[in-house]
């Protein structure tokens, strides 16, 4: 009999096992409440947004913080579960990123305490929805550029902007909303999205993450009370801090893609037959798998390393870098490789292949360019900034 992927590479071996736990719970839901109705929730342009307190439910929101009924599970856990919710689809991973690592995380990092205590357990819950609010349609990969204000009016403060490409905004309760002050300093802000002078718009015309929900956001003279403003978020570092959370989770979840991926192309190296036998005798074939198997067990070998170095306090955000530029990358390969191998089946919404691809597509986009993470590590090993 041959061997299977995790035969030949096993990452419970590495694991605890409540982290395995955690990971197994996640791929259980994934794989009943998930998989079956994504492929037509991608067609349809449509988030299975309705899933969202089933995950607040067994905890997966903000699972790796303490307090407020967080489960202050590891990193390595977190992680984990990311990988499995993207073996399904890269969408719903990013809807675990958005309200845990983003919005929850910076309430978490830089909120005030009355601002932890009334939005951190219903999020947690899956019952409160939460947006970040960095990116601006001319800033894309550089928020310095940010032209979203906060200005202050006696006992508010009165924002307007734009922002682009805003994770689960259409459906949110709560925003974290960065603007700069009038000094230029920026600065965080949790905003209710029913407050007068927000309007969230969906991004309908996507050919990725067409399962997740990206939107448009306009302030137009909205009035936020002074205690909305993150007391402990001062400059761009703040936000950053978050991004940083975020990337990290990306470098476990595209192994969860690739993985899918991988899965795929052996299964059908076994059944399609060419020339009269299985193409997985093929010597180009086996050479093919066994390249996309290297470097699948060499990003989620990294990821664990990462993972084990942030639960230390060691993790630099530069060896995030690493992670994010690599995994994306190797992940990417592995999906257009094993489209290959499946032929011009692999093109199909029969396989989910070229769904992995284009939203792996976005994946190599957000939190950080292949470019940025190139530079990031550059100025890491040359001390010289190249921005």
């Amino acid at each position: 009999m041959p061997t299977t992927i995790d035969q030949l590479f096993d990452v419970a071996d590495y694991v605890t096992e409540e982290e395995r736990e955690w990971q197994l719970k996640a791929r259980e839901f994934a794989q009943t409440r998930l998989a079956p109705i994504i492929d037509q929730a991608f067609e349809e342009n449509r988030s299975p947004s309705e899933l969202l307190p089933e995950v607040g439910a067994f905890g997966a929101f903000g699972m790796y913080m303490d307090g407020y009924g967080l489960p202050n599970a590891s990193s390595v856990a977190y992680g984990l579960v990311a990988m499995e919710f993207e073996a399904v689809d890269s969408g719903f991973r990013t809807a675990l990123s958005v309200q845990g690592s983003l919005t929850m995380g910076a309430i978490h990092k830089f909120g005030s305490e009355e601002q932890k205590q009334q939005w951190l357990p219903a999020m947690r819950r899956g019952e409160a929805i939460g947006f970040f609010g960095l990116t601006e349609p001319q800033g894309g990969s550089d928020p310095n550029t940010m032209l979203t204000t906060a200005r202050r009016e006696g006992e508010e403060w009165v924002l307007n902007g734009t922002k682009r490409w805003i994770g689960l905004g259409t459906i949110a309760a709560v925003g974290v909303v960065w603007a700069k002050d009038e000094e230029g300093v920026v600065r965080g802000f949790v905003m209710p999205t029913d407050t007068p002078g927000f309007t969230a718009t969906a991004i309908a015309n996507k050919l990725s993450m067409r399962a997740s929900l990206q939107a448009d956001l306009e302030f137009v003279d909205v009035r936020l009370p002074l205690n909305a403003m993150l007391p402990k978020a001062k400059g761009l570092s703040a936000p950053f801090e978050c991004l940083n959370e975020a990337r990290y989770g990306i470098a476990w979840g595209v192994m969860g893609a690739a993985r899918s991926c991988l899965e795929l192309a052996v299964e059908r190296s076994q059944t399609r037959e060419v020339f009269g036998s299985p193409i997985g005798g093929k010597q180009i074939i086996q050479a093919q798998l066994a390249d996309m198997f290297l470097e699948y067990e060499k990003g989620l070998l990294l990821a664990l390393h990462l993972g084990r170095l942030k639960d230390s306090g060691n993790l630099a955000f530069g060896q995030i870098s690493v992670g994010k530029l690599n995994n994306v990358r190797e992940a990417i390969k592995i999906a257009s490789q094993a489209r290959s191998i499946l032929g011009g089946d692999g093109i199909t919404s029969d396989f989910p292949v070229m769904r992995h691809m284009a939203n792996l597509e976005s994946v190599r986009t957000y939190e950080g360019t292949d470019e940025v993470h190139q530079l990031v590590i550059g100025r890491e090993l040359t001390g010289i900034s190249a921005f």
